[in-house]
């Protein structure tokens, strides 16, 4: 976990794509307190893919969480980011369309001749759907939903584009070395 972290000790962050929408992304969109606020904001541009350790939530699997606000350009020091494939919808288990997760692949030095990288971001937008919130002084008015976006960055195993959960197979669980051992327990001789 990173080092700001407000959860107890064995707790892992690793959620979906609807929890980081519904619960994280439209609550920071509205103004509305995160309990757990635990996912910082960064400036996108000041930040290479490897220095996120120290300024981004780092959740399961070596993924990195942060808040950012949108924007065309999203050059850092270093390289940038560049989008790939198509956009997806995050639909909620209600089955409905709660926001959109663009895949970017950052390259090294200036497009377009950067040189691809292994290190891919999701960018997970909400849907402008128009909703008012309170302004404070008793008016209302429409909340700025594509400013912000919340990100999940993470340094694929190869060259070609993985997703999030397809991430994790190739390592076992410290539950899942346990389970493998009592598979030997026949081999292990216990005192009388």
């Amino acid at each position: 976990m990173g080092e700001g972290s407000s959860l107890p000790p064995g707790f892992q962050f690793f959620p979906s794509d609807e929890e980081l929408v519904v619960h994280f992304l439209h609550r920071k969109a509205a103004l509305l307190p995160c309990h757990p606020d635990i996912i910082p904001t960064i400036d996108l541009h000041h930040c290479d893919p490897w220095d996120l350790g120290g300024e981004a939530l780092q959740g399961g699997n070596r993924h990195w969480y942060f808040f950012t606000h949108t924007t065309q350009n999203r050059a850092t020091a270093n390289g940038y980011w560049h989008a790939v494939g198509t956009d997806h919808e995050t639909i909620a288990s209600s089955c409905v369309d709660v926001g959109v997760k663009k895949t970017l692949r950052y390259y090294l030095g200036e497009a377009p001749e950067g040189v691809k990288t292994n290190w891919l971001m999701h960018e997970y937008h909400l849907l402008d759907d128009g909703v008012l919130h309170s302004t404070g002084d008793g008016g209302r008015r429409k909340k700025e939903s594509n400013r912000w976006v919340v990100c999940r960055v993470y340094e694929s195993s190869g060259g070609s584009q993985t997703s999030f959960h397809d991430d994790g197979g190739s390592e076992l669980s410290c539950l899942d070395e346990v389970f493998l051992s009592l598979d030997d327990i026949d081999e292990i001789s216990l005192p009388n």
